[in-house]
């Protein structure tokens, strides 16, 4: 982004985005509490936290780690402190905040015979190629086989938290939750969400963002 503070914490209708992705999670009625990783020195995220006085569920913060392997895995084995292993965990973007309360239905829908877990995704719409780094396409993938993974991604406490210990005892590279619980032998399940879903990685994704947001709340 090339801002002055984490991208999480950049305005987004006159609030943190963090703050909006945050109020998507607590305002569902199956969500029973949320668990946020922050850098260890990131003191504005913790003053942030603590004075969000719209808050009726659990809000717990634990230290993030150097990649985002390391930071789910913290959170998880706080959860298990108090949760039961086969409670089901959201793990979600600090920064998709237009998250809808029906894509989190869908997902709970999803794994209600399914507990191999589930994750939102969208359809590639585009023709995809397969390149080589010296520019020469090598090949066209089918793209209806093809998604883009999104979070919020829902699986079992016990089987996630063994799956991102395993991928970060081995050192496997996984980008996502889904990848880990794939290489521990689970087959997750493919939901398709919203496009609206944005993860705000650019300047011009707040101006996408908040052009959703009003959308969302006038109906449109």
């Amino acid at each position: 982004m090339g801002a002055e503070c984490s991208k999480q914490y950049l305005p987004l209708c006159g609030k943190p985005i963090i703050e909006h992705s945050l109020r998507r999670l607590y305002t569902h009625d199956k969500i029973a509490g949320v668990v946020v990783a922050l850098a260890p020195e990131d003191d504005y995220g913790t003053k942030l936290l603590e004075k969000l006085a719209w808050r009726d569920k659990p809000l717990i913060q634990v230290n993030g780690g150097a990649e985002r392997c390391h930071s789910v895995l913290n959170a998880l084995r706080r959860l298990s402190e108090f949760a039961e292993p086969h409670d089901w965990v959201f793990v979600h973007d600090a920064v998709r905040p237009c998250l809808r309360h029906e894509d989190i239905d869908k997902l709970i829908h999803a794994v209600e015979h399914h507990s191999d877990g589930a994750l939102l995704g969208l359809r590639v719409s585009d023709t995809v190629k397969r390149v080589a780094g010296s520019g020469e396409v090598l090949e066209t993938l089918r793209r209806d086989e093809l998604w883009r993974a999104q979070t919020p991604q829902l699986f079992q406490l016990e089987a996630l938290t063994a799956a991102m210990s395993r991928t970060i005892e081995q050192k496997l590279h996984v980008t996502d939750e889904a990848a880990a619980m794939a290489l521990n032998g689970a087959v997750p399940r493919m939901v398709e969400g919203h496009a609206d879903n944005i993860k705000i990685t650019h300047f011009a994704d707040l101006v996408l963002a908040q052009f959703y947001m009003e959308q969302q709340e006038t109906g449109a």
